[in-house]
């Protein structure tokens, strides 16, 4: 098949939320899906044979990083980044946009793209919307994204002004450069916390008919109920027909305010960043295994999950490996949260499919803030 094609199967009568199939060259995405993050081609402390067995659908992997190392010329030698990392389902690949943002102290952005001083060597590269473009191709993703400008919290509303249009001039040269017949190419809505910047973005980008669109410029550091104000304001301008992105965003309560919004994907590294700190995600919030409260702890990371690590460990053992710097340890940390993400992501699928998507999310929530036992 030639790029992507999305359906929608069913709403939930009382929000946003839709129950969606992401038709790809790689195969059927059941949305809403969340996408483990590979920025280097590879999910940390993963194999790609345990991630379709937890559920996983489709990766991310980032543009700027494979540019940097090993290079999009090597992916595309060993047959582009599915062969090249062995992972036979979907791929999307960011742009180096959220770098802008990341990595703020290495760039320099102008009207004709971004200079970034690598964070391996400091060597300057300059990556424009048509590099980006070309990068993206190399690469051979089924879903690629153009360059975008995303900013902090707080901006100045000039700025995020300057950025807007500056992301709607980049949609445009990214588009216009773009001509991968089996890559379906997204945008990006921008606009910062600024409701009429958010309206402005989304028709400038919409009008531009892309696959499907990104929401860009949240979750990074403005409170949860701003995030929640600005997807109100810009998912009704985004096209029913076209699968929508909130990028970034992954912790529990998000990904169900996102999903309830008539969101389709999202993409975080919180599960498995977290993991590697030694904090595990339950029904219950945050627990930081690695703390000594645990040590004697015989019980499961989370009673009830059905997670290898659950299945077969202890608090305590995994809190030793921990401690003694083990890489299993990491491992079942790993494991378990991202089994609790596409787990969630399965559960919310089928609450939408049966009608009571709404009552779903709110009993989660009931229980997610409380500290565990």
């Amino acid at each position: 098949m030639e790029k992507v094609d999305f359906e929608i199967l069913a709403t939930c009568p009382k929000t946003g939320a839709r129950l969606g199939r992401l038709h790809t060259p790689h195969g059927v995405v059941d949305t809403p899906a969340f996408m483990p993050v590979g920025t280097q081609g590879t999910v940390k402390a993963m194999a790609p044979e345990e991630l379709e067995a937890l559920g996983a659908q489709m990766l991310l992997s980032n543009t700027y990083h494979l540019y940097l190392r090993p290079g999009a010329d090597l992916v595309a030698a060993a047959g582009g980044l599915h062969r090249f990392m062995h992972w036979p389902r979907a791929l999307l690949t960011d742009s180096g946009g959220y770098q802008i943002f990341s990595l703020a102290r290495l760039s320099q952005v102008t009207d004709e793209g971004v200079v970034f001083r690598s964070h391996l060597d400091g060597s300057s590269h300059f990556l424009s919307p048509e590099k980006v473009m070309e990068i993206q191709m190399l690469l051979g993703a089924d879903i690629a994204m153009v360059l975008d400008q995303c900013l902090p919290y707080p901006v100045p509303y000039e700025e995020a002004a300057a950025a807007v249009a500056r992301t709607t001039t980049w949609a445009k040269r990214s588009q216009e450069a773009h001509h991968a017949p089996r890559q379906a190419l997204f945008g990006i809505v921008q606009g910062a916390t600024y409701p009429d910047l958010r309206r402005r973005s989304a028709e400038e980008i919409t009008a531009l008919g892309f696959a499907g669109y990104g929401i860009g410029g949240l979750s990074v550091g403005e409170p949860k109920t701003l995030m929640e104000e600005m997807l109100a304001i810009t998912v009704p301008l985004l096209p029913q027909d076209r699968p929508r992105y909130l990028m970034g965003v992954g912790s529990p309560d998000c990904l169900l305010m996102g999903i309830g919004q008539g969101i389709d994907l999202f993409d975080c590294v919180l599960p498995t960043r977290v993991a590697r700190n030694g904090t595990v995600l339950t029904r219950r919030g945050k627990l930081v295994v690695r703390n000594a409260a645990y040590a004697r702890d015989f019980r499961p990371l989370e009673e009830g999950c059905g997670c290898y690590a659950c299945r077969r460990f202890s608090r305590a053992y995994v809190r030793h490996l921990l401690n003694a710097g083990e890489i299993l340890g990491v491992r079942l940390t790993t494991i378990h949260n991202l089994y609790f993400t596409l787990t969630l992501m399965a559960a919310a699928r089928r609450a939408i499919a049966a009608g009571h998507f709404a009552a779903f999310r709110k009993d989660f929530l009931a229980t997610y803030a409380a500290e565990e036992d």
